[in-house]
């Protein structure tokens, strides 16, 4: 992780409330032992602060709160059919951590959860059991960090070392860890396996500095995504969302043409492409907190989803698989 990243988690968890259900859970301690100066606060359930009435969201985005629970009920969702799939039958995804320490305007959490701050889930033994338990019965493809960026904060509780652990052993399973981080360096000591993927969301600069608050550059992602091929890991490449902007056309060329510059594409295991999409009810809530170009835009709804307009819609896709034609084989391309 950079020093710019690392000044940008500095700026959060000044406070860690904590269940006191897990308060002496090994991952609680080592959690706990990275952050020494945070404010220690017991509760009795996670939602007491992450679903109270009456939260401030920009000023949580400021200095965001740690938040140490005990997951209980269901530990895996069926793939939302607004995401790739990428020819699994049985996708489903997890949720160790809910909220993401990035900030990124576009994002769907702005209008799933009213807080900004971030809940982990230490019982990640639980999750393992529940899956042990699918897996007796059929194989599994799995998002491991569908509400988060799982290696983002792998310096603070290292869930994706965890993940890819439990991984080496499981045939019938295959996992996705999806980021946007340059934190490849916490997990590259560590063996490739053939069932996970590492799967770095990619955008044009201009994207990067308008709308993705504290993510790292592309240059740093790029960077990060050639030291993962070298070590020999899966690497999936996701240009998702593109995002409809003024002169998106030479900005998406601009940047697909830089990409491919940098990396190889036969060392890419594949590549999904998807436009901005949003369930409705969700872009309802974040018109109500976030006044931007992204949630003002006039979008087309759809079985309760939001898009660009249908012409609008073809002519992106088209011009973006066009470009992507010059560097990578379509049969390697998922578009939703």
């Amino acid at each position: 992780m950079t020093s710019s990243k690392k000044s940008f988690l500095a700026k959060h968890f000044s406070h860690v409330y904590i269940e006191k259900a897990v308060l002496s859970h090994p991952v609680t301690i080592k959690i706990l032992e990275k952050l020494q100066r945070s404010k220690i606060v017991k509760i009795d359930n996670y939602k007491e602060v992450f679903c109270r009435s009456g939260q401030n969201y920009f000023l949580q985005e400021k200095s965001k709160k740690l938040i140490l629970a005990k997951k209980s009920g269901e530990f895996l969702y069926p793939g939302p059919q607004i995401c790739h799939n990428f020819g699994y039958d049985n996708f489903f995804y997890t949720s160790n951590i809910l909220n993401c320490i990035y900030s990124c305007e576009y994002c769907f959490l702005k209008g799933m959860y009213s807080s900004a701050n971030i809940v982990i889930f230490v019982n990640i033994e639980d999750y393992f059991k529940e899956i042990d338990t699918v897996l007796k019965n059929k194989t599994l493809y799995l998002s491991v960090s569908y509400e988060t960026d799982l290696l983002a904060l792998e310096n603070i509780v290292p869930f994706s070392s965890a993940w890819i652990e439990y991984a080496t052993s499981k045939q019938n399973l295959t996992i996705e860890i999806r980021t946007k981080s340059t934190n490849f360096q916490t997990i590259e000591n560590l063996k490739p396996k053939d069932n996970v993927i590492l799967a770095w969301t990619l955008s044009p600069e201009e994207i990067i500095e308008k709308f993705e608050n504290g993510t790292p550059s592309l240059y740093s992602r790029i960077s990060a995504i050639k030291k993962a091929t070298e070590k020999g890991w899966n690497v999936r490449l996701c240009f998702d969302p593109i995002l409809y902007i003024p002169d998106w056309k030479s900005i998406y060329e601009k940047f697909l043409r830089q990409v491919f510059e940098e990396l190889n594409p036969d060392k890419i295991v594949d590549i999904s492409v998807g436009l901005f999409r949003i369930p409705k009810d969700y872009l309802k809530s974040m018109k109500k907190v976030f006044a931007n170009e992204i949630t003002s835009f006039p979008y087309e709804e759809s079985q309760n989803i939001c898009t660009y307009p249908k012409k609008l819609k073809e002519e992106m896709i088209n011009t973006i698989l066009l470009i992507l034609g010059n560097f990578i084989s379509s049969s390697k391309i998922f578009v939703i």
